[in-house]
């Protein structure tokens, strides 16, 4: 059964310089305005079963009669009824709707919890993307400061004679170009710093940079051991209570085909003889001879029969999933230890022995150029392969309900 989070949480202040991930996450709980929604729904349904449990009210009437009888003069043979009527619910009808409106209260604290894992999950994939793009941000300043390099050298290789000014025009070319992906960089770290910001409900962003280690992997666990954890889902999870609000409401419709008594009592005062009175009671109830309630019980059978075919599916989806998913894990977290080991440290050397070449004439721009694209190229590469493992790690850890491993992946207060 899901935590219920129904009580108004104070807001949490966005910091205005660093941010981390444990804040971003407390930020959203607090201000994300779709889980407020669900908040407020669970609130409605606790309501509704206080208006389940409570009995039917009596009804008092009033009826008068021969006051329109011409054999009486005036009011003089007037007849005045009171009466008090009060309908007894047989069957359990009182209790079966109690019950179904618990459920039907329990299912909203499931579906907060799935929506609750699932604005975790988008904050925590929101922050990597920014992690992501102040790295990409940094190979960028990186770069434009290697293509100035570019030009400082080549302009005094243009001065030493050495080389020919076009060279020099190349360089400059190149710095342009590294300037433009600067701006655009930029701007794209804006946007996604915007997104992460309107999780938690925020218009403007008010944090100026996010902390994180994206280099913080670990190797997956066995798919099995995570297959056995994936009942911790709360899409699934919530399908043992979805099972027993249909069995509950079949229940209801069963104790609707008992009928109602209706008790009444009353007395009858003669307006011409004012001592004269008459105590009434009685009961009344329908006959179930035509409508036992026989449709409404087949059509909740019905969807009993739909709910468990529902869970059924709902299994295979996400086992599907979890299984698509851990499979882009292990890819990424091959690529990203694979680059990490024998790529880039052969591009930064190749880079090195060009640029130093260069310098001492040995190789020409064109080659050195070659070198620092091949570098820019695994970096960037780099990058995404680490961004792509977290992305799946926050994936599969909304598919299974929680963290990865025990020591899950940390980033300054990060995933837990």
């Amino acid at each position: 059964m899901p935590v219920q989070h129904t009580a108004a949480l104070v807001p949490i202040k966005e910091p205005t310089d660093q941010l981390v991930l444990a804040q971003a996450l407390a930020l959203a709980l607090t201000g994300n305005p779709k889980l407020a929604t669900f908040s407020q729904e669970i609130r409605a349904r606790e309501a509704a079963t206080i208006q389940a449990n409570l009995i039917p009210n009596p009804t008092f009437g009033v009826q008068a009669s021969n006051f329109g009888n011409n054999k009486f003069k005036g009011a003089d043979g007037d007849s005045i009824t009171i009466a008090l009527s009060q309908l007894v619910e047989l069957g359990g009808k009182r209790a079966a709707r109690t019950e179904l409106a618990m459920l039907n209260h329990e299912l909203a604290n499931w579906d907060y919890e799935t929506q609750r894992i699932n604005v975790l999950t988008q904050v925590t994939q929101a922050y990597i993307e920014v992690l992501a793009v102040q790295q990409h941000l940094h190979l960028a300043e990186q770069l434009l400061d290697l293509a100035r390099q570019m030009v400082d050298i080549s302009a005094a290789k243009v001065r030493a004679g050495s080389v020919a000014p076009l060279e020099e025009t190349k360089a400059k070319v190149i710095q342009a170009s590294a300037q433009i992906d600067l701006q655009r960089t930029q701007k794209k770290l804006l946007a996604s710093r915007q997104r992460l910001a309107s999780t938690w409900g925020g218009t403007q962003v008010l944090f100026q940079s996010a902390l994180g280690d994206l280099e913080a992997i670990q190797q997956p666990p066995v798919l099995q051991d995570l297959i056995q954890r994936i009942k911790d889902n709360p899409d699934l999870a919530r399908w043992a209570t979805e099972i027993n609000q249909r069995q509950a409401l079949i229940g209801l419709e069963k104790s609707k085909a008992i009928p109602d008594i209706t008790l009444n009592l009353g007395v009858n005062n003669y307006l011409d003889d004012g001592n004269a009175y008459n105590l009434n009671a009685g009961f009344s109830m329908p006959l179930p001879l035509f409508n036992r309630n026989q449709g409404s019980i087949l059509a909740a059978q019905r969807r009993l029969n739909k709910a468990e075919d529902e869970r059924r599916n709902t299994e295979i989806n996400t086992m599907t999933a979890l299984n698509v998913v851990y499979q882009q894990l292990n890819s990424a977290y091959v690529e990203v230890t694979t680059l990490r080991a024998d790529v880039i440290p052969g591009a930064e050397s190749a880079f090195k022995v060009a640029s130093r070449g260069y310098r001492l004439g040995e190789y020409d721009f064109l080659q050195v150029l070659d070198a620092q694209r091949t570098l820019v190229g695994v970096k960037t590469q780099y990058i995404q392969a680490q961004a792509d493992y977290h992305m799946n790690v926050a994936e599969i850890e909304r598919l299974i309900g929680g963290s990865l491993t025990s020591s899950a992946i940390k980033m300054s207060g990060g995933i837990q």
